[in-house]
């Protein structure tokens, strides 16, 4: 491999020529060999870099219009930072998660790749750090403690706005027209799992809406939180270097690049020292995973089947289910949903450690607070939209199944205790029970109802 020598501060190393990063890069890809045994998940995902390069592109024309950057300097950074935010570059950002808690590794890969790119728009070779330094130039007023937080933001509110909220209002909108489609098909309600009084399939979907939508709201309402950046803090929170208007400034780019209306959080130590917004939102994301993990097991149990379970359901056969049973059709939709709802109910674990542990002004977890919650609402996305294209839109209720269920279940003995007392109608389910009797067989043995009388008291149309 030819390699070319690039110097930091502690001293000269060998970097790969075609490599676009720098002496701090190298170091890093040197020292911290943890998750590499072919998991590229290990490393910053592509949307986390994109958002960094916004983030710089933001920041140096920020310091142009305060009259810190120079003309020239300013559009070979810019013109940078578009490449890598147009993908050109993916395979210059090779750092692992696990390095140091500020991210200083990774915020030096940028400032690195950013130069030495626009070193070479410029003309010049790699490592001269001329015309644009990666400290002087593409760093100018930042510190990795503050830009780091910063990124982590910027790309949580982007996947949150463009993945999971409309994927969640695609599962609202299906589980609306199931509500609707199922309104008049009579079930039998269950607690305990077992048996209680009728409802309609429509009740039953309504309230998975509804837990849905409620998930939604949460975390919707953590949003203004997220969309609150770090940026202006510098290294301490007390924001050493930096311009006057820096801060609102960097914004104002910012917000106008990505679209999304970011603001400055209100106090840059707790932006720094403390990650209570990503913690706050990880909390809800495990709110919804909790939902849908109930949501998909019952699901599964009312489509368990298809001769010897509840069969209530259908679901829409997918893919065959068994390598060794032909025929065999199994809920995979589901336990993909309920592997992902477990997994963000882990990363809520693991967030809510990292977020207890910064010491004094910097919390040094960030690495691993940003990839879980990261993961955490990108698998939820997927997942979402993955259940509700392939299973809950392809729904059927298996009526003649649930109307039998209805005309043999005890419970509806519920709507005789108005008439005959809880204590005759606890004896009539009891005599049916154990006799393999209908509860109207039951009822006229203990001769507590005429037939007439019964039919008129038990209709389950009436008791939903």
């Amino acid at each position: 491999m030819n390699t070319r020598k690039e110097t930091d501060s502690m001293g000269i190393i060998d970097v790969p020529d075609d490599a676009l990063w720098g002496a701090q890069t190298q170091r890093s890809l040197q020292n911290f060999r943890i998750g590499t045994q072919g998991l590229n998940s290990q490393q910053f995902p592509p949307p986390f870099i994109y958002a960094f390069a916004q983030v710089k592109k933001s920041a140096a024309l920020a310091n142009h219009e305060l009259g810190k950057l120079p003309d020239t300097v300013c559009h070979l950074i810019t013109q940078a930072c578009d490449e890598i935010i147009n993908g050109q570059h993916d395979n210059q950002f090779p750092l692992v998660i696990w390095q140091t808690g500020s991210g200083t590794q990774t915020n030096m890969n940028l400032n690195e790749v950013i130069a030495n790119r626009a070193n070479e728009l410029a003309g010049k070779t790699r490592g001269e750090k001329s015309p644009v330094h990666p400290n002087d130039h593409v760093n100018l007023s930042q510190s990795s403690n503050d830009v780091f937080p910063t990124v982590m933001h910027v790309v949580v509110a982007q996947v949150l706005q463009q993945q999971l909220l409309p994927a969640l209002d695609y599962l609202l909108h299906v589980l609306e027209e199931k509500k609707r489609a199922f309104d008049k098909v009579i079930k039998i309600g269950r607690t305990h799992m077992m048996d209680a009084t009728p409802i309609t399939l429509g009740q039953e979907f309504s309230g998975y809406q509804h837990q849905v939508l409620y998930a939604r709201e949460q975390i919707a309402a953590v949003l203004p939180n997220i969309q609150s950046l770090a940026i202006g803090g510098s290294a301490v929170g007390t924001g050493l270097n930096t311009p006057s208007r820096w801060c609102e400034t960097v914004i104002k780019y910012l917000s106008e690049l990505t679209g999304i209306n970011f603001s400055s959080a209100d106090n840059k130590f707790m932006a720094l020292a403390g990650h209570e917004a990503l913690t706050d939102l990880q909390g809800r994301l495990r709110l919804l995973a909790t939902s849908l993990f109930k949501i998909g097991s019952d699901m599964r149990l009312m489509a368990s089947g298809p001769r010897c379970g509840l069969a209530e359901i259908i679901l829409p056969g997918n893919e065959p289910g068994s390598s060794i049973m032909p025929g065999k059709v199994n809920p995979t939709q589901i336990e993909a949903l309920t592997m992902v709802a477990i997994q963000v109910m882990g990363n809520d674990a693991a967030v809510g450690f990292a977020n207890s542990q910064g010491q004094f002004e910097l919390n040094v977890y960030k690495p691993l607070i940003f990839r879980n919650v990261f993961e955490s609402a990108t698998l939820l996305a997927d997942a979402i939209n993955s259940f509700t294209e392939h299973c809950v839109k392809g729904i059927q209720a298996n009526e003649k199944q649930l109307a039998h269920y209805v005309e043999n279940s005890l419970m509806l003995v519920t709507a005789l205790t108005p008439v005959i007392g809880y204590d005759k109608a606890a004896e009539s389910a009891k005599l049916a029970y154990e006799n393999n009797l209908s509860l109207k067989q039951a009822v006229l043995h203990l001769g507590f109802m005429s037939a007439e009388a019964f039919d008129a008291a038990v209709k389950p149309g009436k008791m939903i």
